[in-house]
This record gives C-alpha cells, sequence and structure tokens, in this order.
C-alpha cells in the first residue's frame, strides 16, 4: 500500500491541517447549482446560468469575494434555514465547521453534502457527481481531523478513491464544464504539491482555460505559479484577482507572499518587501473577520517581512504561537505591535 502513488499522496494530502482546511475551502469554493427553484446568479456559468437559492449565493460571494469569514457563517445559516436542498450551502458549513474544529457538526453537514448529491444524481447526473465526490472528500478530512492519521489514513484513502471516481464520471458527462474544472483544478493543485514527480502545470492549464468565476480561477493560478517559483507569472494573477477582488485578505496574504519570496536575492528588495508589507497591512486590516489561524499566518509572514525591511530581530514564532492559540474562533480585534 505504502508505493501505491494514490495511498501515498492520500496519507500526504490528509494529514496536513494546513492542506485539509485549503482543500475543504477549496471543495467549498467548487461546489454550486443547487436543485432549488428560486431565481439567482450563476457564479460559474456566463451561459445557461442555473439557479441557485439566493441565500446560498450571499454567502458564497461573502466567503469568495469578500473573504468575510464571520459574516458568511451568520450568511450559511440562514441559507440552511431557506434552502434545506443547497449542496453548497453544507459543504460551505462543513468548511467553517472545520476551522472551529467542531469536527461533529462538520461530519454531519458533509453526509448532508454526499446525501443531496446522491440525490440529486438521479436528475442530474454531473452535478450529482460532483456534490457526492465533495461529500466523500469532506468526509474523509473530518476521519483524519477527529482520528489521526495513522487511525484515520485507510478509511480516509478509500474516501478519496471514491472522490476520484465521481469526479471522473463527471468529467465523462461534461468535460469543460467551469464548476467542475474549478473544484479538479483546485485538487490538482493540492495533488502536484504532495507529489514529490508531479507540478501544477495542468491544474494551471485546467484553470485558464476552462473554470469559472474567473476571480478563483486566477488565484489557483497565482499559486499554481508561486508553487512553480514563476513569481512574476503568480504576481499577474494574483493582480487579476484582486481586480475583481480588491479587498479579498486570502488574496491579498497571496500577493504579499509572492513578493516576498520575489525580493529574494534582488537589488530591489526593499520596494518588493515594501510592496509586500502594504499588501500584508491590508490583509490584517479585519482580523476578527477571519478564522484566528488564518490571521496567525498572515502576521507571521508580516512580521518576517517587517524584519526583513528593517533588519530587526522580532520575535514572530511566540507572536504568531500567541495568536494562533488563544481562545475563540475568530482573529483578535487588536494584534501585537510590530
Amino acid at each position: 500500500m505504502t508505493k501505491n502513488p494514490l495511498a501515498s499522496v492520500g496519507k500526504q494530502m490528509l494529514s496536513s491541517k494546513q492542506t485539509v482546511r485549503a482543500i475543504t475551502s477549496a471543495g467549498a469554493i467548487a461546489l454550486s447549482i443547487c436543485i432549488n427553484s428560486a431565481v439567482a446568479g450563476d457564479p460559474f456559468r456566463s451561459s445557461n446560468p442555473q439557479a441557485i437559492g439566493p441565500n446560498t449565493e450571499t454567502a458564497f460571494k461573502t466567503m469568495f469575494q469578500q473573504g468575510n469569514y464571520k459574516q458568511a457563517k451568520a450568511q450559511i445559516q440562514q441559507a440552511l434555514s431557506a434552502e434545506p436542498n443547497e449542496p453548497l450551502a453544507y459543504a460551505m458549513a462543513a468548511s467553517l465547521s472545520y476551522i472551529e474544529k467542531d469536527f461533529n457538526s462538520m461530519n454531519s453537514y458533509a453526509q448532508k453534502t454526499r446525501e443531496v448529491g446522491e440525490k440529486l444524481a438521479k436528475t442530474n447526473p454531473l452535478r450529482g457527481n460532483i456534490y457526492t465526490a465533495a461529500g466523500h472528500f469532506l468526509e474523509g478530512a473530518n476521519i483524519i481531523a477527529k482520528e489521526g492519521t495513522a487511525k484515520g489514513a485507510p478509511q480516509a484513502l478509500s474516501k478519496l478513491r471514491v472522490v476520484f471516481q465521481y469526479l471522473e464520471a463527471a468529467d465523462k458527462i461534461a468535460p469543460n464544464d467551469p464548476e467542475l474544472n474549478l473544484i479538479k483544478g483546485y485538487m490538482d493543485l493540492m495533488l502536484a504539491t504532495n507529489l514529490p514527480f508531479s507540478n501544477p502545470n495542468e491544474a494551471i492549464q485546467r484553470l485558464e482555460q476552462k473554470a469559472s468565476p474567473r476571480y478563483l480561477a486566477y488565484r489557483g493560478m497565482a499559486v499554481g505559479y508561486r508553487d512553480l517559483k514563476k513569481y512574476d507569472r503568480a504576481l499577474e494573477f494574483a493582480n487579476k484577482s484582486l481586480a475583481e477582488t480588491p479587498n479579498n485578505p486570502e488574496v491579498l496574504y497571496l500577493k504579499g507572499q509572492i513578493l516576498f519570496s520575489q525580493s529574494q536575492g534582488k537589488d530591489s528588495n526593499k520596494t518588493l518587501l515594501e510592496e509586500a508589507r502594504k499588501n500584508l497591512d491590508a490583509a490584517l486590516a479585519k482580523p476578527d473577520q477571519l478564522p484566528r489561524s488564518l490571521v496567525a499566518e498572515i502576521f507571521f509572514q508580516q512580521c518576517r517581512t517587517r524584519n526583513r525591511l528593517d533588519s530587526k530581530s522580532r520575535a514572530c514564532d511566540p507572536m504568531r504561537d500567541k495568536i494562533r492559540d488563544a481562545d475563540g474562533v475568530w482573529g483578535p480585534a487588536a494584534l501585537p505591535p510590530l
């Protein structure tokens, strides 16, 4: 089993808390389109739009366009009440439950995502397969989160195999569907990160050519080029994403990361570092709207950037840990001074 590449990537993907959070978020990003009859905009398709519940659409935009997790949580609860047959609402709820370490709720929402997907498959095989795959993935992530890698890996790996089967079934139905290609593109990025003989090129190509909404496709492409250390291209697509979501703290954080890496070994590193600092400052403008763990990550990057700019030796690690290990789900309203 350990020589199987799928087994290897399954363990690596599901054993990293940061990766699990990224993928559960990606799963929530890429899940969409419900059977609700309410007329609302389709964030994935510019032609032949599908109807989704208006409450869920609002929560989707709040989370992924604005990056306001705290407000999105309240809106998701409204969606669950008003639009109980909306799979996206359950997927986003599962992702937020993971962030809150409420694994019982996460498991319930993951199961509901899968069940609604299975039901939807009877009338809409494409979207039914996508939702069923997402539900299985979220259930696998929950197993690892609750039981740990050593005990939970066999069950999680079994779930991961099923995820790929349902995504492949959806691909056979509509290989150019923008929703499907968004979730597959993000999953391919995670695979490329964890498989030593892989790279993000295929994922980048999928996101560039077939995925939508574009601001999320651009964001994924920026991550892929960052991982390839092609920082000029990464910056290009981070800027494209920010052009459509100028106040999204996670994209601002991504741009700050890219600029910091780009500054290494360059004569103009002070200019790049200063621009990185500005983006990271903007990303931390409203920390109480973001998960505490994410605030800790951004703060740590900002601390490192400040140290490089003014040649000081701030104790970045303990300040990050203090934010990360504090009580509560959301970031503190006031951050340690730098």
